[in-house]
């Protein structure tokens, strides 16, 4: 039986995304994500908890998310994890869990309403994600994020 790696965001960049072009002039973006649920605990009272993602776009993506996206606004992001691991200077093992996107909607409402326009779907490009596409630099801090 084969396995299911799909997941489905929809939150708030927490910073603008980060591109780099790597050889061959492939564009790889990378930014955080947060997604936020809000809930009633037994006394009634209003409980917001947030996760944050770390969120890596290819190619056309990337180039999308240079474009268009910035700190605050909300998309939908579906793709697949992926899990890494490097050592760090001191020769620790540290882990990475990364949402590799394959398909972005953007969900910020327009602010010129003379001009109506759906919100920009973009699905990735032919290749997007593959296994065989190069990681990405160690992240500078320890935070995955």
């Amino acid at each position: 039986m084969r396995g299911v790696n799909r997941v489905m965001l929809i939150g708030n960049l927490g910073k603008d995304p980060d591109v780099q072009f790597l050889e061959g002039n492939i564009a790889v973006a990378k930014f955080s994500l947060a997604t936020t649920e809000t809930f009633k605990d037994r006394a009634g009272k209003l409980i917001s908890q947030t996760e944050w993602h770390t969120v890596v776009l290819w190619r056309g993506l990337a180039e999308l998310a240079q474009k268009y996206l910035h700190k605050g606004s909300l998309v939908y992001i579906e793709g697949r994890l992926r899990t890494r691991s490097w050592e760090d200077k001191e020769g620790n093992k540290k882990f990475a869990t990364e949402v590799v996107g394959d398909n972005l909607i953007m969900l910020d409402k327009r602010t010129d309403t003379s001009s109506p326009h759906p919100p920009i779907h973009h699905e990735g490009m032919e290749g997007l994600g593959n296994s065989d596409t190069p990681p990405i630099g160690e992240p500078s801090e320890d935070l995955p994020f």
